[in-house]
């Protein structure tokens, strides 16, 4: 496990179940906030049976959220109808149009042709065949599978993904997503170099925070397309010229159109070549032919501007190019060039091709794709003496064909891989498709040429984890809401006002076209930290904030009102709970008082009936509606006061001197040698009753504030200042209270 994080930070986990530190069988996870995606899932063309496969039983696939296959090639999708079919994987998958429509025909050849489709089990001396994947297990996965389109942006749980042309091949997607928060790039397999078909590889417009990318020739270069092109038909012509056979072994789809362009491009241009036949030898080559004349829409200018619809023949029919699906139709009668399918020499007409030319030193393999190790591909280059039979284990054929290594593998070099690095700008790298030696010499490239942000914010840091090896990666999350409705409208009028407010302080006269320029200039410098007060809907990991009459419409929530409701009874009469309900909050609205019941409110939230029908004593019902803090506050109080009223002094002997504002003003002036006491303990009283929402001002004033009620308080001439007549008798009571208490303790104490 390489841990980079620390216990403030949000985990990336990072899991490699194929693909790490080698080429084939690609299949990664990523995990972020309880969220799991798996990135390709394919087989590794080296070896057979479960062996080729990811290392499934390293991780729980349940936990699988959504699968994202870049492109078609085995290495990447081939083993996608067993994690469907055959294992607890319940996740939703997903690729481009073209990859889908491609990949049923490529599995079902690739399980015909391979081990995938019987695999041995041995045991007490005895083998016995069983399919790992069968035609009712494709068919069944790909009625799953979902199509995406380039550009558009799809959003499942939380989880956001969008596909940008990867290059490589037709369908091929990088994937752009965003967990949280957290952007991560996912190339696939990608070229940087528009070739005859395809698109190159795009730059998202987005910086990611994370890049998931391709080691396959590590710090290697490339040789240009032209001086490909050219080697390759020199070779070729070459070969033919001397009476030679051509095989060029390849996957069914990929760099084969590419290639079959070059050549039919070739003869157009040579007649004396066009005695000789060119072939595609593949079980798919009609129907991989129908898919790519369908798929011209997504495919580069060239190709669009060529199609038929400006009633020019597809360019991909082919004018010099002869399909053939098996060799019993082959006429293999002096020269001709074969491009087959499979690209490894596995097995397939590629490998029977080989094995029947190879004694003959006229003819010539050429390699275009990149060969993986294990493979007879790769054991190619090595120049053997011999080649073993793949139909016959103990059967040697003597190697004399000549062998050419010419990549048209659509993969970026160095210089490409680098440079694309640089434009979108991550601040954490992971490489994965790549052979050890070859992704350990990319790793330390990119930390030299970053060598100098070491230490720094814009630090890089570069990993290179292996198959079935954790990598957590550490990092700060940053929580932002959204204002949405009528509170997002509330919040851009002040802001404009404030901009407004600016360019009137700064210009007297200015021209319109100028305004735009303050404006713009202003709205950079405006100041953060203004209180919003909304309710805040989280959804995944979207925070909205809205106020509640817009609730509906933004979130499709509906909201409910809760309203409580409490029974007593006390011992008194209606006149003597109505005094002391007045001398807290100063004002009763009474709204019926006739023989059977009795009803008011207080603070015009509290409501509080009486049945006149029962007796002795009050039966008062109080009720209110739970919107906020201060309604139970308030509720609180009412209900502590009627509990009281049976025991407070007052109500054995109520007085009948009623404090009036003038008596406060009498009062005032008999105690005015000790007026800073008197407007301390005014002070405290208030804040006992009000606590934060009462604020000291200037000159002896205090400001309270109760929702959208605000009161101004003179201490000095016991003047209260209040719009609402409720607020104001409340807080006169208290003072009158106040000063009946304190002035004769005051007098008492001189």
């Amino acid at each position: 496990m390489t841990v980079d994080s620390d216990l403030n930070e949000e985990q990336f986990k990072f899991f490699g179940l194929g693909g790490c530190n080698e080429v084939g069988r690609s299949c990664h996870i990523i995990e972020y906030k309880n969220k799991v995606i798996m990135l390709d899932c394919g087989s590794h063309p080296a070896f057979s049976g479960h062996a080729s496969f990811p290392y499934f039983d390293e991780y729980d696939l349940s936990k699988v959220d959504i699968l994202l296959v870049s492109h078609f090639h085995i290495d990447h999708s081939a083993s996608l109808p067993y994690i469907m079919q055959q294992s607890n994987f319940k996740g939703k998958v997903f690729m481009t149009h073209a990859t889908k429509a491609i990949y049923r025909w490529l599995m079902q050849d690739f399980v015909r042709v391979t081990s995938i489709g019987a695999a041995r089990t041995e045991g007490m001396g005895l083998s016995e065949s069983s399919n790992l994947i069968t035609d009712e297990d494709i068919m069944k996965s790909f009625d799953k599978i979902e199509t995406i389109d380039y550009h558009s942006t799809t959003e499942i749980d939380g989880i956001r993904f969008t596909a940008y042309h990867a290059g490589h091949v037709l369908g091929a997607c990088m994937y752009f997503i965003e967990i949280g928060g957290l952007k991560i790039l996912f190339t696939g397999d990608y070229s940087r170099e528009e070739n005859r078909h395809l698109h190159a590889a795009e730059i998202p417009p987005i910086k990611p925070d994370i890049l998931i990318t391709e080691s396959t020739f590590g710090t290697g270069t490339l040789e240009s397309r032209a001086e490909l092109e050219k080697k390759l038909i020199s070779h070729i012509h070459a070969t033919i010229t001397k009476g030679g056979r051509v095989l060029m072994p390849v996957f069914a789809l990929g760099n084969t159109q590419e290639l079959l362009l070059i050549l039919d491009e070739y003869w157009q241009n040579n007649e004396d070549l066009q005695n000789t036949n060119v072939y595609y030898a593949s079980n798919l080559a009609k129907k991989c032919m129908a898919v790519y004349e369908t798929y011209t829409g997504v495919m580069n200018d060239k190709i669009r501007l060529s199609s038929n619809s400006d009633g020019k023949k597809n360019p991909f029919d082919f004018k010099f190019i002869k399909s053939i699906k098996d060799l019993t139709k082959f006429q293999d009668l002096g020269p001709s060039v074969v491009i087959a399918s499979p690209g490894m020499l596995q097995a397939g007409i590629s490998r029977q091709l080989l094995e029947k030319w190879a004694p003959d030193s006229k003819n010539l393999v050429i390699l275009t794709g990149y060969s993986v190790e294990g493979t007879m591909a790769k054991d190619l280059l090595k120049e053997p003496q011999v080649i073993q039979s793949a139909t016959n284990p103990d059967l040697t054929i003597p190697r004399r064909i000549g062998i050419e290594e010419i990549s048209f593998a659509a993969h970026v070099d160095f210089q490409q891989n680098s440079e694309f690095v640089d434009k979108v700008n991550p601040s954490k790298i992971i490489l994965v498709h790549g052979d050890s030696v070859p992704m350990g010499r990319l790793k330390s490239a990119l930390l030299s040429k970053y060598a100098k942000r070491k230490g720094t914010d814009q630090e890089v840091k570069v990993y290179n984890p292996r198959n079935c090896e954790e990598l957590i990666i550490g990092f700060k999350g940053l929580t932002i809401a959204k204002v949405l409705g009528s509170l997002a409208e509330e919040q851009l009028q002040i802001l404009k006002k404030e901009i407004q407010n600016r360019i009137d302080d700064k210009i007297t006269e200015v021209k319109e076209e100028d305004k735009k320029e303050v404006k713009q200039e202003d709205l950079s410098t405006l100041k953060t930290g203004q209180v919003v007060s909304g309710v805040l809907v989280s959804k995944d990991f979207d925070l909205n904030l809205v106020q509640l009459q817009d609730l509906h419409e933004f979130t499709q929530l509906s909201t409910s009102i809760v309203k409580s409701k409490i029974n007593l009874k006390i011992n008194a009469d209606i006149s003597l709970m109505v005094w002391h309900l007045q001398q807290m909050f100063g004002y009763i609205n009474i709204m019926n008082d006739d023989e059977e019941e009795w009803e008011g409110v207080i603070m015009d939230s509290i409501d509080i009936f009486i049945d006149r029908s029962k007796k002795p004593g009050l039966y008062i019902t109080v009720e209110w509606i739970n919107d906020n803090l201060m309604m139970d506050s308030i509720a609180d109080s009412v209900i502590a006061i009627l509990y009281s009223i049976d025991s407070s002094p007052a109500s054995v002997k109520l007085s009948s001197n009623h404090h009036t504002h003038n008596h406060i003003k009498e009062e005032n002036g008999k105690h005015s040698a000790n007026i800073q006491q008197r407007i301390k303990d005014i002070n405290l009283l208030l804040k006992a009753q009000f606590g934060d929402t009462l604020k000291e001002l200037e000159n002896d004033k205090v400001e309270i504030n109760i929702g959208k009620m605000q009161a101004i308080v003179n201490y000095r001439t016991l003047e209260v200042e209040c719009k609402s007549k409720v607020l104001k008798v409340r807080i006169e009571n208290i003072m009158n209270r106040g000063l009946s208490i304190g002035a004769p303790l005051s007098l008492k104490s001189k």
